[in-house]
């Protein structure tokens, strides 16, 4: 692997205006095919073979205008009168006719034929239906109703606009992001000391992301992209992109600043710092491609997604900055008596006295620490997961604000009512839904409503509007128990009885997640114990990364329950309502900081492995090694934490929580577990830290992540040689 990248950068640096114009031709087509055909994203989540899902199926052909989007018009009397009056009811009527005649709509229906008015008539609820998906939904058409709305105000009823019209905010960039890329950028100057070499990793960095970016959207004209998974590969192909050109250019930088000749130290940075990027970025892109295992295309789409600008970042960071390095030649090359060419790289200094702090008692930092991300996890253990609906929306917002009259007026289950599907198998199926809705007047159902025949004469709906809100357990226990109720009643009145419906749907996919998560989490520690096997060529090494990572990815929980579920410092981060978190988080979370984790491992032990392969003296080579990678690695966490946090200020309530998150997580995993904990325990377990197994050496292959191969023959340095004093 090294000799191939230690070719491939030697190759880029030489020949750099064919590898640039190959890099600008790519990013021209794919530029160009997404403006040709523009993007075709689609906000629905599918959940293949959930009962709610195979509900679905059977809707879109029986019953098409029950899967279509729904929109609210919601109309509540000033204080003192009641929509009855004469001036009230014409200006809903009108209203309602309105919204008949608007953009796409198919049908509004009048709240007074329906009977959708409150027990103390202070309350309208007007349904407006749409024979389309969201994703064809124009977002003009939204606006007309929330013109209409308006316009009701204006004559003094309050009016909202709620309903399934109002979906995830989808991929943008706000000042939040801006702000932490700024931050990135000042970081980027700080370790470098040069704002060429800065500009070039950022440069490199967002080449790569871009390209990874239109290659998403245009990939969403002949796959299902949903709208989340291009700002779920915005924030993380834009962090380990910046990272991966991080690491390359900082070793060239520090190879120059020791004088070697530029087209030699570009080729070795490709070679060493190179075979770390790609193994970092391959374990990235793994755990990504692995939330396929889950069952969910939706989610699989946002894994695969991100895993497309993770390897464009990899690429990139091999290929197109060698080039850019052979471009700026010997402007790169830090000055004499600069601090960069004092300590190379921006090595020595913090990191070696932290690391001598923290192994110099190592039976006192490794238990202080384990005591400190446990606290830091302990919240996790009331972790709830939901799928986000109107009710989590900012409640300044015209959907929140129709979500809370509903509730108010009709109850808070009239915003999560149930599907009960009614498929006879012969005869009728008005009167087999009949029998069936006998028996579901359940605790906790407040309503059943009459029987809806579909088109096809062998299918029935059945309306049902549970006590309490979508997003609540006991709405998720009386899902359960009718479903357990079901086939029994289904076979009584000969058919098939499914309970579908965008609550029951929500509720299966949390279940799923939830079921999928302890064998994904064992996939992932898995694969990290073999990868790191191969790498280190040790035992205590995996075991201790695969411990630190899920120390990691707990204390990232607590930190999403303590903001989201318990309000610590809501406001802070702009987190307006509190309450169950958004299902897909956990695992897209532990997906993500799992490839970033491996990342801080690979470069800090990497460079401790090779010490210690050198001179056999292994505290010295964990101090070393904390010396040449400290100050890289506290760089790189301090801009992936400054990317995620931007994207905290998100108005996307899938992204938001994955953002904190993951700020949190690599908090932990790069300042407490990796360049603490980890080398408190190498420091501790001493040479037994790179024990292997005679029979098991002899199996692995080598993997030469170190570019030994390519290290330089000459007689080593007087300073190489000497060690690191205690």
């Amino acid at each position: 692997m090294a000799t191939l990248l230690y070719r491939l950068g030697r190759t880029a640096f030489r020949h750099r205006a064919r590898f640039l114009a190959g890099w600008l031709l790519l990013l021209a087509l794919t530029a160009g095919g997404l403006i040709a055909a523009g993007p075709h994203l689609d906000s629905e989540a599918t959940i293949p073979g959930a009962e709610s899902q195979r509900g679905i199926d059977v809707l879109e052909h029986a019953l098409p205008a029950a899967t279509g989007v729904t929109a609210q018009l919601v109309f509540a009397a000033p204080p003192g009168a009641t929509v009855d009056d004469p001036v009230h009811r014409a200006r809903i009527g009108a209203a309602v006719r309105e919204a008949s005649a608007a953009p796409q709509v198919a049908e509004a229906t009048d709240p007074f034929e329906t009977g959708a008015v409150s027990a103390d008539r202070r309350t309208a609820l007007a349904q407006v239906l749409y024979p389309i998906k969201r994703d064809v939904l124009d977002d003009s058409s939204v606006t007309a109703l929330e013109d209409i709305a308006a316009e009701a105000r204006a004559g003094g009823l309050r009016a909202e606009v709620g309903g399934s019209v109002y979906s995830t905010a989808g991929m943008h960039a706000g000042i939040g992001e801006g702000l932490g890329v700024a931050v990135a950028v000042a970081v980027l100057v700080l370790t470098f000391g040069s704002l060429l070499a800065a500009g070039l990793t950022l440069l490199t960095a967002i080449t790569g992301l871009a390209i990874g970016l239109l290659g998403v959207l245009l990939a969403s004209n002949v796959a299902t992209v949903s709208s989340t998974a291009p700002s779920l590969a915005l924030m993380i192909g834009l962090a380990v992109g910046i990272d991966y050109a991080l690491f390359v250019g900082s070793r060239h930088r520090a190879q120059l600043a020791t004088g070697m000749a530029a087209e030699e130290s570009a080729a070795r940075a490709a070679a060493t710092a190179g075979t770390a990027v790609v193994f970092a970025g391959l374990t990235v892109v793994i755990a990504l491609a692995g939330l396929a295992v889950v069952g969910i295309p939706f989610l699989t789409v946002m894994g695969l997604a991100a895993a497309l600008t993770v390897l464009m970042a990899v690429a990139a960071a091999i290929t197109l900055l060698p080039a850019l390095l052979g471009l700026a030649g010997e402007r790169l090359r830090p000055a004499p008596g600069s601090r960069a060419a004092a300590r190379p790289g921006g090595t020595g200094g913090g990191g070696l006295r932290w690391a001598r702090l923290v192994t110099r008692r190592p039976l006192v930092t490794i238990p202080v620490v384990l005591l400190a991300l446990a606290a830091m996890a302990l919240p996790a253990l009331r972790l709830d997961l939901a799928m986000p609906d109107n009710g989590t929306a900012d409640p300044a917002s015209t959907q929140r604000k129709a979500y809370d009259l509903i509730s108010d007026a009709f109850g808070p289950g009239s915003n999560g009512r149930l599907l009960v599907l009614v498929r006879a198998r012969d005869g009728d199926p008005v009167r087999a839904a009949t029998a069936v809705a006998a028996g579901l007047h359940l605790p906790g159902v407040v309503s059943v409503g009459d029987p809806e025949p579909g088109t096809d004469g062998r299918t029935a709906v059945l309306g049902l509007v549970p006590a309490q809100g979508p997003r609540s357990e006991a709405t998720r226990r009386l899902v359960r128990d009718i479903r357990s109720r079901t086939p029994g009643l289904g076979a009584a009145a000969g058919a098939e009885v499914l309970v579908t419906g965008s609550t029951p749907a929500a509720i299966d996919v949390s279940d799923r997640l939830k079921g999928s998560l302890p064998p994904f989490t064992a996939l992932v520690v898995g694969l990290s114990l073999l990868l790191l096997l191969l790498v280190f060529r040790s035992v205590v090494v995996p075991v201790k990364a695969a411990a630190g990572f899920l120390l990691s990815a707990g204390a990232a929980f607590g930190a999403v329950v303590a903001v989201f579920q318990d309000g610590l410092l809501a406001g802070l981060f702009g987190v307006a309502t509190t309450g169950p978190v958004f299902s897909f988080m956990p695992i897209v979370v532990i997906a993500v900081l799992f490839g970033l984790a491996m990342d801080y491992q690979v470069f800090l032990v990497s460079r401790i492995r090779e010490e210690y392969v050198r001179t056999g003296l292994p505290r010295d080579a964990v101090l070393t090694g904390a010396r040449h990678s400290g100050r890289v690695i506290t760089a790189a966490a301090l801009i992936m934490l400054s990317v995620f946090a931007g994207f905290v200020t998100t108005d996307d309530l899938t992204l938001k929580p994955i953002a904190l998150g993951l700020a949190a997580g690599i908090l932990a995993d790069a300042f407490l577990v990796r360049m603490t904990l980890v080398p408190a325990v190498l420091a501790l377990a001493g040479k037994g830290a790179w024990w292997l197994p005679s029979w098991l050496d002899r199996l692995l292959p080598r993997l030469d992540v170190e570019g030994a191969a390519v290290r330089p023959r000459e007689p080593r340095t007087e300073e190489a040689e000497e060690p690191v004093a205690p």
